[in-house]
């Protein structure tokens, strides 16, 4: 039995932690900017439940990493109509512009003094690993339909954290060892990694980036191929092959919506060769939309405890 001021004698008393001091202190989260404008991310491709659900995890994971963001989701052919399931980025943008004059007319109505906006009304995060020239054009095009004054962020790599995911999902494949530091061998880890991406020539290029990070970690040749460009993949296919890859894989350098549907599969085909999945709602997705809207906005993350 314990006694009004402790445990019976011989039970262990649990100490409370001591709180960490130093430069080693856990970090705490930064908030989110009270007033400050929302993350919209643009989602690619046709809408569906399943990019649906994908946005809303990478929100998800956004709004853990920045407590207090407001977070939304566009999609690029998603519908005007007011309601809809799958609501456009415009359609999006404008809300969000209308939704910040309707509470500062409202706070006006109550008697407060409101200063003149300022910045942004939406900072726009476009769900793309690299940079889809056609993409993006069409994501300044739903900016300029908007009625909000929005700015467009980066693109979310190339990023270490990418190359990490690519990695994960390769192994997850049975296509690399998890991790290159423990002694035992995979039966069917390639030897050679195309890193398959849309996006024209530009989009290649910035792969390879995430490429070279890839390449680091697992100790075997990456090049990067175009998706969308003919005789792309099947040529790296054959390059790495030349140089002495004799098992190969295909690593999507997507996140999913992007892709046109059996994109991947035919260029398994042409590269005769498995893949491993999408990023898809790999988490540090989440992390990167985030921090490309904090360095549109100057927020800085990861702020220590005092």
């Amino acid at each position: 039995m314990s006694s009004p001021t402790g445990p019976a004698n011989g039970l262990p008393v649990r100490m409370p932690r001591p709180r960490q001091t130093g430069r080693h202190r856990r970090p705490v989260p930064a908030v989110a900017p009270e007033a400050a404008p929302a993350l919209v991310l643009a989602v690619p491709g046709a809408p569906s439940a399943a990019s649906r659900g994908l946005a809303e995890e990478i929100i998800s994971i956004g709004r853990s990493e920045l407590p207090g963001l407001d977070a939304r989701i566009g999609y690029l052919e998603g519908d005007d109509a007011e309601g809809a399931e799958f609501p456009s980025l415009s359609g999006v943008l404008t809300a969000v512009a209308n939704e910040r004059t309707a509470r500062a007319e409202f706070a006006r109505a109550a008697g407060h003094e409101v200063p003149a906006p300022t910045g942004p009304d939406a900072v726009v995060v476009p769900l793309l690993a690299g940079p889809d020239g056609d993409l993006l054009r069409r994501v300044r095009q739903a900016l300029m339909d908007s009625s909000a004054a929005a700015e467009l962020a980066d693109v979310l790599g190339p990023h270490p954290l990418l190359a990490e995911g690519l990695h994960v999902r390769l192994s997850e494949a049975g296509l690399a060892r998890a991790d290159r530091a423990r002694l035992f061998t995979v039966a069917t880890a390639a030897d050679g990694i195309i890193l398959a991406t849309t996006g024209g020539e530009e989009a290649v290029q910035a792969a390879g980036i995430t490429g070279m990070l890839l390449a680091a970690r697992l100790a075997v040749p990456v090049i990067a191929a175009a998706l969308d460009q003919e005789g792309s993949v099947a040529a790296v296919a054959a390059e790495l092959r030349g140089s002495g890859s004799a098992q190969l894989a295909l690593a999507p350098y997507l996140i999913g919506p992007e892709a046109a549907e059996g994109l991947l599969d035919t260029a398994c085909k042409e590269a005769d060769c498995a893949a491993a999945e999408v990023l898809g709602a790999y988490p540090a997705l989440g992390k990167l939309a985030v921090a490309q809207y904090s360095a549109a906005l100057g927020i800085t993350l990861g702020a220590a405890a005092h």
